[in-house]
């Protein structure tokens, strides 16, 4: 805005020079003195070309062709400003007064560049005698700084199809802006001023209106009035405060978006696929300031993200790499059930749990982390309950902090389930994503628990667990399948589903019913996905249970080993019946190894018929050995080697008779 009534002050103070010379000049001269007032006052050489047209009535003014204003000369970008025609209409007596008073201006598809060097000098610094850029003067000889204003006014200005090009070489960026409009009421200088205006920065436009309260202070670099509504087809925004050049603002922010990835695009950022319950649709306001640093601040917060609603305050600085996020946040219950792309359901609330149906197999869609890299931030919030879709949780106090792509939720409280979980979550998207966590959970109701994680629902219990893990990963189904790490658990007393511990043991069919337990303990490694355990114990009323195997966290199936020992009461020895668990975690198959069972519970009954049928065995062999072959098996001696030993013997007597 500076810079557009900057150069609306250059164009009209040359047309003072042109108007003063319209009884006696030809209009190409009076072009070209108008360049050269500009070229001086400026520095900026000017050129006017084409034909150069006087009005007398019922409007004084110029009109001229082509004009071109020469760029900074470090610049190597053409032109700062090229324009295929300016339309000048001016107020005679207010010329008489010394003053410019402008009753029309229109400018046709003028392009600007604006440039800012590696050094961070910029082209659109413009000396107008006296007039610096700030609206003070340099104040290089010492004393006051004064400054002359520029006795201008603007009844109406026109243009249109612009565009504007911004480069900063520093940052090795170049943005353009093409089929601008805008349509500037200004008829007292230090007065109000109200415009209209349709920007482009992408495909869909902008419309912009709004005021100015006190044009002359804001182009001084003072504080103004200011309130600047904003809108596109899928959302809009309004500010209505006190603002300066320099920039600082301070007022009053709605915004109502719609389609909050469609007006992103319509700002030129990209549209971004965000998910339901973050912010698809945005409503609320907040009241905002911004000083000189950079520095914004929000208070009295109150947004809507979808269906949750935040109340809070936020700092945001905007001078840095990124931008930088201090928030403290309030919500009710937040349902962020968007997160669980797997499809995995579940009912129930934060304390209650439910069940659900899983499907077959994790998701493989691909996980969009960039918003992670979006800002760094220390983010706090308190909820009433969060549904994480397959998870859900009460209330939550949970502590965010985000650095350069790597975001760590510190959770000082959250219930659920019945119980407490502490610990942290990591997600890290710094060289593709990757994420962790060591968490803690006591008095959690397992059952609900599995149901919602896994589609589990055979085990019912209340227990206490230790988790660390690290997935890596851009889906689901890969960081599920590289999960390492550790999972410690123990158990109170419940139910395992799905078998009759007692039935089977009893010679029966296992399947169905459900098994009791006292308590129980269970130590696992994480390595590819596959959870390996060896060393679970657990105590039953009237016997004991062992187990082993694999866990497929990744596949989703199980291949486990659980051995219960009923006890007699009597010498403290059990009888053991190996269940071998096997399959999908759906539809796992459950049967008893008899085999093992056998190995286990006969071994030393085994060995002594063993020995007995092979004594007897030898014993028949001896004596057919004797007979056929005339070998005898002395005590003690095998049959192989009295067989060799008589062979052996009837050799000797056959060399003996070779010397007889």
């Amino acid at each position: 805005m500076k810079f557009l009534l900057k150069l609306i002050g250059f164009v009209l103070i040359a047309a003072v020079v042109a108007l003063g010379a319209v009884f006696f000049l030809p209009g190409d001269r009076v072009a070209q003195i108008a360049a050269d007032r500009i070229t001086a006052m400026t520095g900026r050489k000017v050129e006017m070309t084409g034909d150069t047209t006087i009005s007398f009535y019922p409007v004084l003014g110029i009109s001229t062709g082509a004009t071109t204003i020469a760029n900074a000369d470090w610049s190597k970008e053409g032109p700062m400003l090229r324009a295929q025609s300016f339309k000048v209409g001016v107020d005679p007596l207010a010329l008489i007064r010394g003053e410019i008073r402008i009753t029309g201006l229109e400018a046709v598809s003028p392009a600007i560049m604006l440039e800012r060097a590696k050094d961070g000098r910029v082209n659109w610094e413009l000396g107008v005698e006296g007039v610096a850029p700030s609206g003070q003067s340099d104040g290089g000889s010492g004393g006051e700084a004064r400054s002359r204003r520029l006795a201008l006014t603007l009844d109406r200005a026109l243009i249109t199809d612009a565009s504007v090009t911004m480069i900063d070489h520093a940052a090795g960026t170049r943005q353009t802006m093409k089929g601008m409009d805008l349509d500037l009421r200004w008829p007292d200088y230090e007065g109000e001023a109200t415009f209209k205006a349709v920007l482009r920065p992408a495909s869909e436009a902008i419309t912009l209106d709004g005021r100015i309260g006190k044009v002359g202070a804001l182009i001084a670099g003072r504080i103004s009035d200011l309130r600047v509504n904003a809108a596109t087809r899928s959302g809009k925004l309004s500010f209505d405060g006190r603002g300066s050049t320099t920039p600082e603002l301070a007022g009053r922010l709605d915004l109502d978006l719609e389609d909050t990835s469609q007006f992103l695009a319509a700002l030129g950022l990209g549209a971004a696929d965000i998910p339901d319950g973050f912010g698809r649709s945005i409503r609320g306001g907040a009241n905002v300031t911004l000083t000189e640093g950079m520095r914004l601040s929000l208070r009295d917060l109150a947004l809507g993200l979808d269906q949750n609603q935040f109340s809070g305050a936020a700092d945001v600085f905007l001078g840095g790499a990124r931008p930088h996020v201090t928030a403290q946040l309030g919500a009710g219950a937040l349902d962020l059930s968007a997160l669980n792309a797997s499809g995995a359901g579940g009912g129930g609330d934060g304390g209650d749990g439910g069940g659900g149906a899983v499907s077959d197999g994790w998701s493989k869609a691909p996980i969009d982390a960039s918003a992670v890299g979006l800002a760094d931030a220390e983010i706090s919030l308190a909820a009433s309950g969060i549904d994480f879709g397959g998870l859900k949780f009460g209330a939550t106090r949970v502590l965010a902090t985000i650095d350069r792509s790597r975001a760590v939720f510190q959770f000082k409280e959250l219930k659920g389930y019945g119980g407490d979980v502490t610990g942290q979550f990591v997600v890290n998207n710094r060289s593709g994503l990757s994420v962790g966590g060591d968490l803690r959970a006591a008095g959690i109701d397992m059952e609900r628990l599995l149901t919602d994680a896994a589609g589990i629902t055979r085990f019912a219990t209340t227990g206490q667990a230790h988790l660390e893990f690290l997935g890596v990963g851009q889906s689901i189904d890969a960081i599920m399948h590289s999960l390492s790490g550790s999972l410690s658990l123990s158990t109170g007393r419940g139910v395992i589903s799905g078998f009759d511990l007692d039935k089977l043991m009893r010679g029966g069919k296992g399947t169905g019913g459900t098994t009791v337990f006292d308590e129980m303990s269970a130590s696992f490694t994480m390595k590819d996905g596959d959870m390996r355990g060896d060393d679970l114990k657990m105590r039953l009323p009237l016997a004991s249970a062992t187990g082993k195997g694999r866990i497929g966290l990744g596949a989703r199936d199980i291949d486990y080993v659980f051995t219960p020992v009923l006890l007699d009461g009597g010498d403290g020895k059990g009888f053991a019946i190996p269940v071998k668990i096997r399959g999908p975690w759906a539809d796992p198959r459950i049967w008893p190894d008899i085999e093992d069972a056998i190995d286990l519970n006969f071994k030393e009954e085994k060995k002594k018929v063993e020995e007995k049928v092979k004594q007897k065995v030898e014993k028949e062999v001896s004596k057919f050995v004797e007979k056929e072959l005339g070998v005898t098996v002395e005590e003690g001696q095998s049959i192989e080697d009295a067989i060799k030993k008589e062979a052996e013997d009837q050799v000797m007597k056959e060399l003996f008779k070779l010397f007889d």
